[in-house]
């Protein structure tokens, strides 16, 4: 709970009132590897919190092949949260790439959250800008850069990542076969 409440902290100021009101309304979800926290054609039910292990976002795209975009590891917010809010169907996978241990808030939590702390919304546009900003971030050197530059990055950017999760979903993200990135593991070393 300590890491929920901290990383909220570093958006706007709540007191101890308002922090025991939030992580009262948290409830811990285990995920194993390969399930879902959310689900394509679906429509996502809740926001979570991850304490431990990392899931991906994917789609498969029209020739059918699955295609990860994103990865979010321990202490950072996952959602779908534009479909989340909306209450509309999801068109993407959020799948535990590992283990995983979570907080998770109900849409009606999470809604009661926003009605009775002034200033939430303020404090949760900021945590959702700033995960915009860091996925953009992660992404945009991937269009221009070289193979072997994009894996350099993605182990810049994801120190430790690379040898917790399959080696396909790592290809995938940096828009390559799992065959090239072999080759570029093996020269890189």
């Amino acid at each position: 709970m300590e890491e929920l409440v901290n990383y909220i902290l570093q958006f706007g100021n709540l007191n101890r009132q308002q922090i025991d009101f939030i992580t009262g309304k948290a409830k811990t979800l285990e995920l194993h590897k390969d399930e879902y926290f959310s689900e394509a054609g679906k429509i996502p039910r809740s926001v979570g919190f991850i304490l431990e292990g990392v899931v991906r976002f994917c789609y498969y795209n029209n020739k059918g092949e699955e295609i990860t975009h994103s990865f979010v590891d321990e202490n950072n917010f996952v959602s779908d949260q534009q479909r989340f809010e909306a209450q509309v169907v999801a068109s993407e996978y959020i799948q535990a790439v590992t283990d995983c241990k979570l907080l998770v808030f109900s849409k009606k939590d999470w809604d009661e959250i926003g009605n009775t702390i002034v200033g939430w919304d303020a404090i949760t546009g900021l945590i959702l800008k700033n995960c915009l900003l860091k996925t953009i971030e992660r992404r945009s050197p991937l269009v221009s850069e070289d193979a072997t530059t994009r894996y350099l990055s993605f182990i810049e950017q994801f120190p430790g990542l690379v040898n917790r999760i399959p080696l396909s979903y790592v290809a995938s993200y940096l828009g390559m076969t799992q065959q090239s990135l072999s080759r570029i593991r093996k020269n890189v070393r």
